[in-house]
């Protein structure tokens, strides 16, 4: 049993002793640590990672009119809010689930 700090009761100091300096013993030697921060020469070299060109993708922004579940319902040409807001009304009247109006992005497929 090995002791971490030197035991209460004075009689078994040497016993203490004898462990500590034993337990000391098989330990091997550890390497003294670099001091922090590292010297301008001892510096990693940093590798700079190039980010791949990202591809020209075109976005066309449309109103979209969704259901309370966000399901998508209608779509209309991003002039055309007005005739959006007109439709989410119809679908909402009569006590049934509201819908509402929405940008929406689709990307342009280029031919």
């Amino acid at each position: 049993m090995v002791f971490d700090c030197p035991p209460s009761n004075p009689h078994s100091s040497d016993l203490w002793l004898e462990r500590s300096s034993a337990v000391r013993k098989k330990l091997p030697k550890q390497k003294p640590l670099k001091s922090w921060p590292l010297r301008p020469s001892e510096k990693k070299a940093s590798s700079r990672k190039t980010k791949k060109a990202a591809a020209d993708v075109r976005l066309r922004l449309y109103w979209g009119v969704f259901s309370q579940n966000l399901k998508r319902v209608a779509v209309f040409e991003f002039d055309q809010k007005d005739e959006a807001l007109k439709r989410s009304e119809e679908l909402s009247k009569g006590g049934k689930a509201p819908h509402f109006v929405q940008k929406v992005k689709e990307e342009i497929k280029v031919e």
